[in-house]
């Protein structure tokens, strides 16, 4: 009887690790996704920017050409 309470024992033991182990692997992906999320974020924050820039540039020279263009039609 006292036996099978020590290997009962042992057996919830090495449940209780396994599933510590498991959980500890499970934060650690959770870990590496959140920080590889986060350097996607950073880096489509910088394209977001560069384009606003661009399309402020763009838009710029689109209102000089059409200024020019009813300059040189007057």
């Amino acid at each position: 009887m006292l036996e099978n309470k020590v290997v009962l024992k042992d057996s919830v033991i090495n449940n209780l690790n396994f599933q510590i182990s498991n959980f500890n692997s499970i934060l650690s992906t959770k870990g590496s996704q959140l920080e590889f999320t986060k350097q996607l974020n950073d880096k489509l924050r910088l394209e977001i920017k560069k384009q606003r820039l661009k399309n402020k540039i763009l838009g710029g020279a689109g209102l000089v050409a059409i200024g020019g263009a009813i300059l040189i039609l007057k």
